[in-house]
């Protein structure tokens, strides 16, 4: 699917929201599937407005809605994710650029610097692609505990590792018989 969804700013009417709803076809979803590496792309909306803000800035206001299958971590079997999320950013005329490499950046990552045009299309997909899980699990699945140690040695267990587990058996230790 192409971007046919670009807005050009000066052709924004000031008096009312304009609106979108973006729905790719099956084709689409088959590509964007493979492109951010998922085992499917069920369904996919973007629908919103853009709307002024203020004289001279601008706001895009929409839901995303998405099924995607991925692989559990764990087992590899797939898991389907239902991402339902509101999405805004804002587009200020007068945002200066840092002057210092080294600033921070803005804090609220919704505002963005006002072009010659708005792209609904590409906020959707960057939005999606923040909305993925990283390490999606089936539900119950447990990745257990992996105990590896050479011939001979006794392996070394999670439990092992905890310091004060081993500070607490040391003192038990050393405390002479007869306290309690």
């Amino acid at each position: 699917m192409t971007d046919n969804t670009t807005v050009r700013v000066a052709d924004l009417p000031q008096n009312r929201p304009t609106t979108f709803d973006i729905q790719p076809d099956a084709e689409t979803l088959g590509a964007l599937a493979q492109e951010l590496h998922l085992k499917g792309l069920r369904k996919l909306r973007f629908k919103g407005e853009i709307s002024t803000k203020g004289r001279h800035d601008w706001q895009l206001s929409a839901m995303l809605g998405a099924t995607i299958v991925q692989d559990c971590v764990v087992t590899t079997d797939p898991v389907t994710t239902r991402i339902d999320e509101k999405v805004q950013r804002f587009f200020v005329s007068d945002l200066a650029e840092p002057d210092d490499p080294e600033r921070e950046m803005e804090e609220d990552e919704r505002v963005e610097p006002l072009g010659v045009t708005i792209h609904p299309y590409e906020i959707m997909l960057e939005a999606l692609a923040l909305l993925i899980p990283a390490y999606p699990r089936k539900a119950g699945a447990e990745l257990g505990e992996a105990v590896y140690s050479q011939p001979g040695v006794e392996p070394m267990r999670d439990e092992d590792a905890k310091p004060f587990a081993g500070l607490a058996a040391l003192k038990n230790q050393l405390k002479p018989e007869g306290d309690a």
